[in-house]
């Protein structure tokens, strides 16, 4: 049986390390990427018209599956995903939403989640809750430009996760099936809130670095004049609104049972990424 194994967002924070950490263990993979293709194990995959979508598909028998982001209806991204898996018979499918996905069954994630479910294939689903690279991706402008985080997140504390442990989550369940067929909500070890986040920047690189509780529509206008669709824009802004309320408060021991190990702590994750800052 061919064991390729397909990876889609192979460009994206967890796509690249997904794909680095599998290669280093020999595995044979097929990248989709939107980009043009810049060699022979890369495949154009557009998630928004379905174009690629047999090629991606052709010669693989496992696939690690997600939504891009940019997009609210992320059901319509992944739906054509799972029936071309299902439709090839594929050994494994990790498909990867975000915690608390599971809450609403009408949500877009959810919908996707139950689809795989109900599909037959041997899967896995992984929820990880927000990254701690966001600090030096989406949000690091104003920390660079003005040592400062403006977020509509409140006090709230958040079980930020590195997002290296997801992908290293993502690997192990690919290639093995001893966690076949179940969910996993995926946290770092400890909860903290932004203020924290942001002294602890500020502590590593010798400045003060501040946060400030900004209203929901000051991050919506900055994510507008970004370029962002204004239906991702509001879906961006109502889970700020449950991250604010507390509901990405909670820890989990998933990081730990699938890698044996404990996740990765916001001071080793600040440590590895200062230069970011600096």
């Amino acid at each position: 049986m061919n064991n390729k194994i397909l990876i889609v967002g192979s460009n994206g924070t967890i796509g690249k390390e997904l794909t680095s950490l599998l290669k280093t263990q020999g595995h044979e993979l097929k990248l989709a990427t939107s980009r043009e293709p810049s060699s022979n194990e890369y495949v154009k995959l557009n998630l928004a018209t379905g174009e690629g979508l047999d090629n991606a598909f052709e010669g693989v028998d496992k696939a690690f599956i997600l939504s891009p982001p940019g997009y609210a209806d992320q059901y319509s991204m992944l739906s054509p995903l799972i029936q071309k898996a299902k439709e090839n018979n594929l050994s494994k499918v990790v498909l990867m939403t975000t915690m608390g996905a599971d809450a609403d069954p009408s949500s877009p994630f959810r919908r996707a989640e139950l689809e795989l479910i109900d599909s037959g294939l041997s899967y896995n689903i992984v929820r990880p809750n927000w990254f701690l690279q966001n600090f030096n991706t989406f949000w690091l402008h104003d920390l660079v430009a003005n040592r400062q985080i403006n977020l509509p997140a409140g006090d709230a504390k958040v079980s930020f996760i590195d997002s290296r442990d997801i992908s290293e989550v993502a690997a192990k369940l690919l290639i093995s099936d001893q966690f076949n067929n179940r969910d996993f909500n995926i946290t770092g070890p400890e909860s903290v809130t932004h203020q924290e986040v942001a002294k602890a920047i500020g502590n590593a690189i010798g400045e003060e670095v501040k946060y400030t509780d900004v209203e929901p529509q000051v991050l919506g206008d900055v994510l507008v004049n970004a370029g962002l669709p204004k239906d991702y824009v509001d879906f961006m802004l109502l889970i700020f609104g449950f991250l604010k309320e507390g509901y990405n408060a909670a820890t989990t021991d998933s990081v730990k049972e699938v890698l044996g190990r404990e996740p990765r702590s916001l001071s080793q994750y600040i440590a590895d990424h200062k230069s970011a800052w600096t």
